[in-house]
């Protein structure tokens, strides 16, 4: 089933969450016209099984892996910076200015210095605007350093662990995208990013690629961080309600993606929390866990003009992911209270 967004300079807009359901009123429509859609709500992961959590390894049974990490500036890389340092684990994290990924010869003397088994790569342009301006530096590092890196990897057998985004689906489906759904970016950074994971993908290296949504942590390049910021001034906030997709925390993502290296797990898979939200949802549960009191209003992205189209609907499914772990994977909402407490 396909959906077309309709313009309506004012709409009506309700939420009901009853039995797992998703519901959404207008401003949808399908052959012109307008028309509830229904999404069926994830159900809460399995109890019984074991979650994997995130916690110092005792140094005597750490696997003698060297670790190199990129984009150490970046908050999914502080995460990994956070975790090996507790825990005792070889791994350089050079800053960016010393580590260029998108110069093969200094990737290559690295490589040659430190000689890494692991690479984790967390660098990625994600200025999603300014990508549709200008998408040449978008392109250079979600793609063709990734092409370099993963050449890398497979010259000096290493692994490389790759990280992608919710962004190269279209957004026009009414259930959780799969590993083999297909893609279709709608802008120029989901573009950057669909042909970062296809150098990775073909270029024959051993690797683990990961694609996340809507990811947050302990920085300020997130979602959460810019609704601090504007509640600082401000009682009544406006945030999106047609924009669905799944909060994604650092702190599950290191978890889970060392889970799947230790496994020896290869291949594409989705890496999310359990569940889904929409920009408003997600806005109202975080200032209730902190418990601050803000009018969230939900609005059209409409209201908050852009030069990029997002997909209405990049939810992923992460089933294929938490099988072969034999894990669950923690709930968004789950996530965002341990967040909210290391504040």
């Amino acid at each position: 089933m396909g959906l077309d967004k309709i313009s309506k300079e004012t709409f009506e807009f309700s939420i009901k969450n009853l039995n797992n359901t998703f519901s959404l009123l207008p401003p949808y429509s399908k052959n012109n016209q307008v028309t509830t859609v229904t999404l069926k709500r994830s159900l809460t992961p399995e109890t019984h099984l074991p979650l994997v959590t995130l916690k110092p390894c005792n140094p005597e049974t750490i696997s003698p892996m060297k670790y190199l990490i990129t984009g150490s500036s970046g908050q999914l890389a502080k995460e990994f910076i956070s975790h090996f340092k507790q825990s005792g684990m070889d791994y350089i994290a050079p800053a960016e200015d010393v580590l260029d990924i998108t110069d093969s010869d200094i990737v290559e003397r690295v490589f040659g210095e430190y000689k890494p088994d692991v690479i984790i790569n967390c660098a990625a342009y994600n200025a999603v605007d300014a990508a549709e301006q200008d998408s040449t530096v978008a392109f250079r590092v979600n793609s063709d350093a990734v092409a370099i890196l993963a050449a890398a990897a497979r010259k000096h057998g290493a692994r490389i662990v790759h990280y992608g985004s919710d962004y190269v689906f279209d957004g026009k489906t009414d259930h959780p995208n799969h590993e083999d759904s297909p893609t279709n970016p709608l802008n120029a950074y989901g573009r950057s990013k669909l042909a970062g994971e296809e150098a990775v993908i073909e270029s024959g290296a051993d690797f683990l690629h990961f694609r996340l949504s809507w990811v947050y942590g302990n920085g300020n390049q997130n979602f959460f961080h810019k609704l601090m910021q504007w509640s600082d001034n401000n009682e009544v906030l406006k945030v999106v309600w047609d924009q669905i997709s799944v909060p994604t925390y650092t702190e599950d993502i290191v978890a889970y993606t060392l889970a799947a290296l230790e496994k020896g797990l290869t291949g594409v898979y989705h890496l999310t929390n359990s569940g889904y939200a929409t920009r408003y949802e997600m806005a109202r549960y975080f200032f209730k866990c902190l418990g601050k009191d803000i009018t969230i209003i939900p609005v059209n992205s409409d209201m908050f003009p852009s030069p990029v189209t997002r997909p209405f609907f990049s939810v992923m499914s992460n089933k294929k992911l938490t099988k072969a772990l034999g894990s669950p994977i923690p709930t968004w909402e789950n996530a965002v209270k341990r967040f909210v407490k290391q504040l």
